[in-house]
C-alpha cells in the first residue's frame, strides 16, 4: 500500500502490492473480503485477523472493534466464496528431501563405495 492504513502493518501490506492492491481505493474497490481471499488465492497463508484488519482499514477503526455480527459475516462471505470456488491447494515450496549419507570408505583405497560403478567408462 502506498499510502498508510490503519492495521495494516509492512507484511500485510507487501502482500497487497503483491496482489495488486496498491492504495486505498485498490482495497476499498475490492472489498475486505476480495482482499483477503486474493492474498489466499495468491498463495499466502493469512490469518482471519488479515479479514478483519482490511474491514477495520475500511471502516477507519481498529480491528479488535469491529463487532462479533460483522465479524461472522466476513468470515460467511468468505466461506461462500470459497464454496463457490475453492482455493487450490499450493504445491510444495520445493521437491522431496532425500537423506543422501554417504557410505564411509571401508575399504581404504580412497574410493567412494556408495559411488562405485561396475562400467569401465
Amino acid at each position: 500500500m502506498s499510502t498508510k492504513l490503519r492495521n495494516i502493518g509492512p507484511k500485510s501490506a507487501a502482500w497487497l502490492r503483491q496482489v495488486g492492491l496498491r492504495t486505498a481505493e485498490d482495497l476499498a474497490a475490492a472489498g475486505s473480503v476480495g482482499a483477503f481471499v486474493k492474498v489466499r488465492r495468491a498463495g499466502f497463508k493469512p490469518s482471519l485477523n488479515l479479514l478483519y484488519s482490511l474491514e477495520g482499514a475500511l471502516q477507519d477503526c481498529h480491528w479488535q472493534e469491529l463487532p462479533e455480527a460483522r465479524r461472522a459475516e466476513l468470515v460467511a462471505e468468505y466461506d461462500a466464496i470459497i464454496a463457490d470456488k475453492p482455493l487450490k491447494k499450493a504445491p510444495p515450496a520445493s521437491g522431496p528431501v532425500y537423506d543422501r549419507t554417504v557410505a564411509n570408505d571401508d575399504e581404504g583405497d580412497g574410493s567412494d563405495a556408495a559411488f562405485d560403478t561396475d562400467d569401465d567408462r
